[in-house]
């Protein structure tokens, strides 16, 4: 799927199947430009990802695709995600026990390869395992909005 997307101009930021007697393949994409998904874009890239799945088929009988923007308080997936929202507020959940808990909470700091960074809540800091991150998600504030709102816009 990633290549398809890459080559109509989007990063495929998070796929989730849910269901089990017709699964949702949840396809969420950014533009590569970093300028804000459109309906447009999500019929297009629903066009091609639903042919490349039938192709590949692989969910047996009958299955729906849903296309989305990641939307403002987006999840963190990537490394570059993690860099790009540096200073802003986000909640993390982990598959693993990191220092007896496995939720955090506090102001991302960045990434590198392996290694999300967050400045937590009492003030310390933590480097999440990326391998490990259940789920990491910013917090919709003030700022995050502000900042979403100075993107490029296309249309």
């Amino acid at each position: 799927m990633a290549p398809t997307l890459e080559g109509m101009g989007y990063e495929l930021v998070r796929v989730a199947v849910t269901g089990r007697d017709r699964p949702t393949v949840q396809i969420m994409a950014d533009r590569t430009d970093a300028a804000p998904i459109t309906v447009e874009d999500c019929e297009a890239i629903s066009r091609a990802l639903g042919a490349v799945i039938d192709v590949e088929d692989p969910i047996k009988g009958e299955w729906q695709l849903e296309v989305s923007s990641p939307g403002i308080d987006r999840p963190l997936t990537r490394p570059k995600d993690w860099n790009r929202y540096a200073g802003h507020l986000v909640r993390a959940e982990l598959n693993e026990m990191l220092d007896g808990r496995k939720r955090f909470s506090g102001t991302v700091l960045g990434a590198e390869a392996a290694h999300a960074r967050m400045r937590l809540d009492d003030g310390s800091e933590v480097a999440l395992p990326l391998a490990d991150i259940r789920r990491a998600r910013l917090v919709l504030t003030d700022a995050l909005i502000a900042a979403t709102a100075t993107r490029p816009r296309t249309n």
